[in-house]
C-alpha cells in the first residue's frame, strides 16, 4: 500500500506540473481580458442577485439561490479548512496569495462555466434540465470523445474529491470525538448521505440552502472573533504570505519555507479543490436553476468562487498563520495538518472555538458529499443513461465508507488526479466556446444595465 501511495503521489506531482498550472491560470486569463474583467465590474451586482432574483416561471428544477447552494455545498468543504492547512504546511504561507489569485482570476472561468452550460443544456428523459461541460463540449464543440473524456473523469471526481476526501477528514474528526472504529463512522457518513440521495436534486437544493448558509456564517464568525483577538498580528502575516508568494524558502507563522513553484502549485491546486474554477463542477449544478437567461445565473455562480476562497479561505489561513501553531505536532509526534491543524490554531484563543471547526467539517464535509453526489450522477447518466443513477447512488454511498478507511495522502492524491483530468477537457471547451460566450454576453450586460436604470428611475 506504501509504494502504491507514493507512485499515486509522484503521478499528482507530475500532472499538476507547470503546464497544468499555466493552462489554468492562462485560461482564467483569457477570458477575463475577453470578458473585460466582468468578475469584477458585475461583482455586487451578481451579490444582490443571490437574495433577490425570482424566476419562478422560467424552464429548471431548483431556484438561483439553491442552485448557487447546491454549488456551494461542493465547494465550501473540507478544502476550506483542511485544504487550506494542507496548502501552508506544503507551499508556505505564499501559498495563500496564489490560492486568491487563481479564485480571483476563475470567477471568469466560473461564469464562462455556467453559462455555457445553461446554453447547451437538455431536458432529460425524466423531464429534469441536465447540463455542464460535458453537453457544452458535445453540443458547442461537436466533440463526443473529449465530453466522454470530461464526464467519465467527473464520475471518478465525485467519488474522490466529492466524496472519499470528504469522508477521510470527517472520520479524522469523529474519531476524536467518538471511540468508534473509522469503518463504523464511515458506514454512519454513508447512511446519512444515502437519506438525501434518494430525493434527489431538489431534495438536495433543499438541504443545501439551509445547511450551507448557516455553518458558513457560524465558522466565519468564530475566525473572525480570533482575528479580532490577534489583531496585532494580522498586518505581519499579511505582509509575510506576500512576501512569500515571490520569495523562495520564505518561512511565517510557525509553517516551514517552500520553493517558489510548490507555493503556487499548492495555492493553485488546493485554490481549485476550493473554488472550483475550471473544474467544471459548478456548471452542473448551474444548469439545473431556473434562469431567463444564462447569464443571470452565471454571474451568480460567479460569486461562489469569491464567497469560498476570497472570504472563508482567507479567514482560516490568517487565523492558521496568527495564532503561529504552524510545524505543530499530534500526541503521536507527526505534524499536524489537515482539519486538526486548523482545530490546534482555534483552540489555541479560545477552548470553545475548537467546536466550531468540528462542528464545521463535519456538516461542511456531509454537504460536499451530498452536492457532489449531483455532479457524480449527471456525469454517470451522461455516459449509460438514467438507468445508471440508482446503482450509481449506492455505489457513491458506499465510497465514504472506503474514503473513511484509507490514508490522507491516498485520498488527497487520487481526488487531485481526478480533477486534473476534469479540468485538461473543460478548460479546452472554454478557450475555443470563448468567441460564443463573449459574443451573447453583450446583449446581456446591455440588457442589465437597462435594467438597472429603469429601477433608479
Amino acid at each position: 500500500m506504501q509504494s502504491l501511495s507514493l507512485t499515486i503521489s509522484s503521478l499528482r506531482d507530475y500532472i499538476w506540473g507547470p503546464p497544468l498550472l499555466l493552462l489554468i491560470l492562462g485560461t482564467g486569463l483569457y477570458l477575463t481580458l475577453v470578458l473585460r474583467g466582468i468578475q469584477f465590474r458585475y461583482l455586487p451586482y451578481a451579490l444582490k442577485l443571490i437574495l433577490t432574483r425570482r424566476d419562478e416561471r422560467c424552464q429548471g428544477d431548483i431556484s438561483h439561490f439553491q442552485a448557487l447552494m447546491t454549488a456551494l455545498a461542493a465547494t465550501i468543504g473540507i478544502g476550506n479548512i483542511a485544504g487550506v492547512a494542507i496548502a501552508l504546511t506544503v507551499g508556505g504561507v505564499g501559498s495563500l496569495f496564489w490560492m486568491v489569485i487563481a479564485a480571483l482570476i476563475g470567477m471568469a472561468t466560473v461564469y464562462a462555466e455556467a453559462f455555457l452550460a445553461i446554453r447547451f443544456r437538455i431536458k432529460d428523459k425524466r423531464g429534469e434540465m441536465a447540463g455542464g461541460p460535458m453537453y457544452t463540449i458535445r453540443r458547442g464543440l461537436k466533440s463526443r470523445w473529449l465530453a466522454g473524456l470530461f464526464a467519465t473523469a467527473g464520475t471518478l471526481a465525485a467519488l474522490t474529491t466529492g466524496n472519499m476526501v470528504q469522508a477521510n477528514s470527517m472520520c479524522d474528526v469523529a474519531s476524536s470525538l467518538l471511540p468508534l472504529p473509522r469503518l463504523i463512522i464511515g458506514a454512519l457518513i454513508a447512511l446519512l448521505v444515502g437519506a438525501v440521495l434518494i430525493g434527489g436534486i431538489r431534495k438536495i437544493g433543499r438541504v443545501a440552502g439551509i445547511l450551507v448558509p448557516t455553518m458558513a456564517l457560524l465558522y466565519l464568525a468564530g475566525g473572525l472573533i480570533i482575528l479580532a483577538i490577534k489583531i496585532d498580528e494580522v498586518p505581519n502575516a499579511l505582509l509575510a504570505i506576500f512576501e512569500a508568494a515571490f520569495t523562495p524558502r520564505a518561512a511565517a507563522g510557525g509553517f516551514t519555507g517552500a520553493s517558489l513553484l510548490l507555493a503556487i502549485r499548492m495555492g493553485v491546486s488546493r485554490g481549485l479543490l476550493a473554488s472550483e474554477a475550471g473544474l467544471g463542477s459548478t456548471p452542473i449544478a448551474a444548469a439545473a436553476a431556473k434562469t431567463d437567461m444564462p447569464g443571470r445565473q452565471a454571474l451568480i455562480s460567479m460569486t461562489g468562487a469569491f464567497l469560498s476562497v476570497c472570504i472563508l479561505c482567507i479567514v482560516t489561513g490568517l487565523v492558521l498563520i496568527c495564532t503561529g501553531v504552524g510545524g505543530s505536532l499530534s500526541p503521536s509526534g507527526a505534524i499536524l495538518t489537515g482539519v486538526p491543524l486548523t482545530i490546534a490554531a482555534f483552540d489555541t484563543v479560545l477552548p470553545f472555538d475548537r467546536y466550531i471547526v468540528i462542528l464545521g467539517a463535519l456538516l461542511f464535509g456531509y454537504s460536499t458529499i451530498i452536492g457532489w453526489a449531483y455532479y457524480g450522477e449527471r456525469c454517470a447518466e451522461y455516459l449509460f443513461s438514467e438507468r445508471i443513477i440508482p446503482y450509481y447512488r449506492v455505489l457513491y454511498t458506499l465510497a465514504a465508507i472506503a474514503g473513511a478507511a484509507l490514508s490522507l495522502d491516498l485520498v488527497w492524491s487520487l481526488a487531485d488526479i481526478a480533477n486534473a483530468l476534469m479540468v485538461i477537457p473543460n478548460l479546452i471547451s472554454l478557450i475555443f466556446l470563448a468567441r460564443v460566450l463573449a459574443k451573447e454576453t453583450i446583449p446581456f450586460l446591455q440588457l442589465v444595465k437597462e435594467e438597472r436604470s429603469l429601477s433608479k428611475v
